[in-house]
């Protein structure tokens, strides 16, 4: 275990290192970005690591793997993030434990949300997934909703009873127009938060930007940055 606390301290020194080159190459405060560390496949052992080492912030996919982790580190003081496609039949046990939801991409699910939220007396911040690979009124291929979607979804999260609209979140996609071509991706992204906040200005978060481009991230203005390889190392293969 020691070990293993030298190899994550180490890992996270360097990510440090990138975001806050980032934010000075960029014009921007370190303290305007955080840090998301994304734990899914590693155990509640360095999730516990990652709190002595100071991270404030876990992001899970799975939530068969989430669930039990969430529980066993309740004693640390943590905000989980749920960054993964989410099916309504998972809805009650997610809100057990995330603070945020960041795969917000349909209506079904946000009544699914609320309804839990309100029942679980709890306020869930939630971010809208936007597929920039998306055809028009379509889902990307990695879950999320279409840049023509945001408005009206954002609208129904911001009704919402229980829900609270953080912001935006989007990965790099792998296809369409954007496809290797992360910086113009995560810029579109920053137009539709504008366009957001316009309507929502407290819906301020933007989560962009993972280990291999995170730099590109910082640089067009995400707030937050979901980072897993690069701090504990390559996932082993699930079953």
């Amino acid at each position: 275990m020691k070990d293993r606390k030298e190899y994550i301290t180490a890992n996270l020194a360097e990510v440090e290192e990138r975001i806050v080159a980032a934010c000075a190459a960029a014009g921007r405060r370190r303290e305007e970005v955080t840090l998301i560390v994304v734990t899914k496949t590693y155990p509640a052992d360095d999730v516990r690591i990652l709190s002595e080492l100071g991270v404030r912030h876990v992001a899970e996919n799975r939530d068969q793997d989430a669930a039990p982790k969430a529980a066993a580190c309740s004693d640390l003081s943590l905000t989980w993030h749920f960054v993964g496609q989410l099916q309504t039949n998972k809805v009650r046990s997610v809100v057990g434990y995330a603070g945020v939801v960041q795969s917000i991409d349909r209506s079904r699910l946000v009544a699914a949300l609320s309804k839990e939220a309100v029942r679980a007396g709890r306020e869930l911040g939630c971010l809208l997934q936007v597929a920039l690979d998306a055809g028009e009124g379509g889902r990307g291929e990695r879950g999320g909703v279409a840049p023509e979607g945001v408005e009206e979804l954002g609208d129904l999260v911001a009704e919402a009873p229980g829900l609270r609209l953080d912001g935006l979140m989007t990965v790099a996609p792998l296809a369409g127009e954007y496809a290797g071509r992360q910086q113009a991706a995560f810029e579109r992204l920053m137009d539709l938060s504008t366009d957001l906040r316009r309507a929502h200005p407290a819906a301020t978060m933007v989560s962009a930007g993972m280990s291999s481009d995170l730099e590109q991230a910082v640089a067009a203005g995400a707030t937050h940055v979901r980072v897993g390889t690069a701090v504990l190392g390559v996932r082993p293969r699930l079953g």
